[in-house]
């Protein structure tokens, strides 16, 4: 399985909530997609399964991981102590991309990964062009030098400067982020259930 490349409008519908695409877009049609959207939205209570498979793949969508590489990162939390939910969620958070995404230095995950990927990313100094990268605490991410005057870096940097999590100091004469701890649930823009997560894993 590939990762997603259709329309993004479609998935945030399909979860009633806007998780990516055009905002403008999803508030006009806040019903799930197809000819029978509307009918769908007045269907009766989902079984537990459906909630629990849903969460799943709105956690999935979000970060854009597919679900071999979900599956084992459930499987690294699994094994450490504390809340295995909130864990899976720091591992997401920790990502590079989502790092990258989360510093301000692109609109959204799908631009953080494709810099990552094109090696226009340091992580204390070094190139790194994974993006399911852990990121650790004292890390500092950078970009590279040729890059750091990129119009829609810098246009992303102007719109989402006041977005940066406290969890990251953004150093902005030398356009670097500082990991100051590792991020927690509170983090996080989007309410998940995290427990029908574990629910499904866990059968």
């Amino acid at each position: 399985m590939s990762r997603y490349i259709g329309p993004r409008n479609k998935i945030s519908r399909k979860f009633g909530e806007f998780i990516y695409g055009n905002k403008k877009y999803y508030e006009k049609k806040k019903y799930p997609p197809g000819q029978h959207g509307l009918l769908k939205r007045r269907i009766g209570k989902k079984s537990n399964y459906n909630l629990q498979l849903l969460e799943k793949q709105k956690v999935k969508y979000m970060y854009g991981i597919l679900e071999k590489q979900f599956k084992k990162m459930f499987k690294i939390v699994y094994k450490k102590s504390g809340i295995t939910g909130d864990l899976l969620l720091q591992m997401c958070e920790s990502r590079l991309d989502n790092v990258v995404y989360r510093i301000g230095f692109t609109l959204s995950r799908f631009s953080a990964r494709q810099l990552v990927t094109h090696k226009h990313i340091k992580v204390n100094n070094k190139v790194i062009n994974i993006p399911s990268y852990i990121i650790k605490v004292g890390d500092i991410i950078s970009l590279k030098e040729k890059i750091r005057n990129n119009i829609n870096i810098l246009n992303s940097l102007k719109i989402r400067i006041n977005y940066i999590k406290n969890w990251l100091k953004f150093n902005e004469d030398n356009m670097s982020a500082e990991c100051l701890r590792l991020p927690n649930i509170s983090d996080i823009d989007k309410i998940i259930n995290t427990q029908l997560i574990v629910e499904l894993y866990s059968k």
